[in-house]
């Protein structure tokens, strides 16, 4: 790790914190040591967080020291979502992906929102432009159009209303026809085909993460664990997700965790979800397998620290843009 701090640290102060830290990442084989080096970011970025009036948003899917060092909110992008709207705080540093930090934009015009590395982007959102949903609705007039969360603040303002995993199927349900355009996660909408009698027409869409699960690999998995409680992401396969004790949003399966009194966990997700809750529950058994996202991991504490510091990356959108696509994630929350 680079040294970059600018305020100075007593040994005493470090060695306190690292403490901290390592109570909690020690569930995740991480040394006293590699604390040692974490410490003297995250006393800084927390300090920053004070001086500047800032607050960290962090996905479930981000590294651990940032998760248990700086973040002061994590959740799925639901909850993420509400977390933008009611903060009181001048500054937001989101740690996640663009269209993320985008939608914490639409929420809080007034507030500076940073993105700590603009490379921080996602296979859904960069599969549609607004362009896209344009010609869909000429195509299909009058069809609503559901549109997941994981898309750009354009092609939010082209939409009538936004949705996450955890609300998707109500979110559909809700709308006041009988066919519904969802996009743009293909696996997500074939996965809503069996929860609704909505005709839905979709897009081709996909996570890079999601997508490389195979049923084969939980089928194995579940032979060689008897008694193993398969909790499946909705961007998977239809085919990984009829094997799940459990499908939904990174948030159903915390709580699911939470709930359950089985000892043998598999998340079929990203891999930050299993390393936060084998952080929060070190009395359950969490089972491979996991597939990294390169864009989530985008984000660490040296650009974290960066960005607090210089203002970088600002996420800026255009106001009409920005207003039609509030009008979208409102109704999402107002439905939710």
């Amino acid at each position: 790790m680079k040294t970059m701090q600018q305020v100075s640290f007593s040994r005493h102060e470090i060695e306190a914190e690292a403490s901290r830290l390592h109570e909690k990442l020690r569930h995740l084989k991480f040394g006293l040591a590699e604390c040692m080096a974490f410490a003297p970011y995250t006393l800084e970025i927390n300090l920053l967080k004070k001086e500047k009036n800032a607050v960290i948003l962090a996905h479930n899917y981000q590294r651990p020291e940032i998760i248990y060092g700086v973040a002061d909110f994590t959740a799925d992008s639901l909850a993420l979502s509400k977390a933008a709207q009611t903060t009181d705080a001048d500054m937001i540093v989101f740690c996640g992906v663009h269209f993320m930090a985008e939608t914490a934009k639409i929420l809080n015009p007034s507030k500076k929102v940073l993105l700590p590395d603009l490379e921080a982007g996602c296979s859904l959102s960069e599969s549609i432009t607004a362009k896209d949903v344009r010609e869909l609705k000429k195509k299909f007039p009058g069809v609503p159009v559901v549109t997941y969360v994981n898309t750009s603040a354009e092609v939010k303002a082209e939409s009538d209303v936004v949705c996450t995993s955890a609300n998707a199927t109500k979110i559909v349900n809700a709308m006041d026809s009988d066919t519904v355009i969802f996009l743009p996660d293909e696996f997500m909408a074939k996965n809503l085909e069996s929860k609704t009698s909505k005709k839905i027409i979709s897009w081709s869409g996909k996570c890079i993460v999601h997508e490389q699960f195979t049923e084969e690999q939980i089928i194995s998995y579940k032979k060689t664990y008897p008694g193993l409680k398969v909790l499946v992401h909705t961007e998977c396969t239809p085919a990984v997700v009829k094997h799940a004790d459990m499908a939904g949003s990174t948030s159903q399966m915390q709580k699911y965790v939470e709930s359950t009194s089985a000892k043998q966990l598999m998340l079929v997700t990203e891999c930050g979800m299993a390393d936060m809750l084998k952080a929060k529950h070190p009395e359950k058994d969490f089972i491979a397998p996991c597939i990294i996202c390169p864009y989530m991991k985008k984000n660490h504490l040296e650009n974290i620290l960066a960005s607090l510091r210089e203002g970088k990356f600002e996420i800026k959108i255009e106001e009409n843009v920005r207003k039609k696509a509030f009008k979208a994630v409102q109704r999402m929350l107002d439905l939710s």
